[in-house]
């Protein structure tokens, strides 16, 4: 996952609103969005290369998500995979808090990512290369390739968009898709610097990233309500850009 925007305790209807882009390789191979043959309470999609997933969540509203943090000078080779952070999460039934006080014992071991998991007791946050437990209050967050709400322009524009979606009483769906399909590269001026070149960095500046061997995979909302329901839609691309699979769950 490369970019995460969420609203945490904000909308009264929704505790948790999320809209998120997975950025890859178009020939790494893909499940998507399932719910697991050997962990069949989990749903998300799967990574089949390396196992594990990006995001997802249970069917008793356990969730996580994982982005990397981008600096290739920090690069360790054989690391282990970090989408394995986000299944071993949905697979356990160990606290939030205490699942990432595990994982602090090994992070080092990791090439760089920001782990976001919820269980019951809140929402927790951890990046290896800031090596602390956060447990995050209401708002409205940002989370793309560095750390949470670092002011990289496509984190600043979806932010300020979903908080614009908030002042509305009913949450629509398909204006988070249209947030998320954003194509518009930032200026030059406002591009990170993160050791990959301007060109690589204005490649990957839009929020919806395209090229003909790189780009985003697939987009996902997750809604969920006060209710205890949940609703989890995805929609994939090829290399082109084409949307096509459209999936949608609501668990109860």
């Amino acid at each position: 996952m490369c970019l995460i925007v969420f609203a945490y305790n904000i909308h009264p209807a929704y505790p948790l609103i999320i809209g998120a882009n997975r950025d890859e390789f178009f020939d790494r191979p893909t499940a998507p969005l399932g719910w697991w043959k050997d962990h069949p309470h989990v749903l998300a999609g799967q990574d089949l290369q390396a196992g594990g997933t990006w995001m997802g969540i249970t069917d008793t509203g356990r969730f996580a998500a994982i982005t990397n943090f981008r600096d290739p000078s920090r690069t360790k080779q054989n690391a282990p995979s970090r989408g394995a952070l986000v299944g071993d999460f949905l697979c356990s039934d160990t606290s939030a808090r205490k699942y990432l006080e595990q994982i602090r014992q090994s992070a080092e071991a990791y090439n760089g990512f920001n782990l976001m998991v919820k269980d019951g007791t809140g929402l927790f946050y951890y990046a290896n290369y800031q090596d602390r437990i956060q447990r995050l209050c209401a708002g409205v967050y940002g989370l793309s390739n560095h750390l949470l709400d670092t002011d990289w322009p496509k984190v600043k524009k979806t932010r300020k968009g979903l908080t614009s979606l908030m002042e509305q009483d009913l949450v629509n769906e398909e204006a988070i898709f249209t947030l998320l399909a954003d194509q518009q590269p930032a200026p030059d001026a406002l591009l990170p610097d993160t050791g990959i070149g301007p060109a690589w960095e204005r490649l990957l500046s839009p929020v919806f990233i395209r090229s003909t061997t790189y780009g985003t995979r697939s987009s996902s909302v997750i809604l969920m309500g006060k209710n205890g329901q949940v609703r989890f839609s995805e929609r994939t691309f090829d290399v082109s850009g084409y949307c096509g699979r459209i999936s949608e769950t609501v668990i109860l």
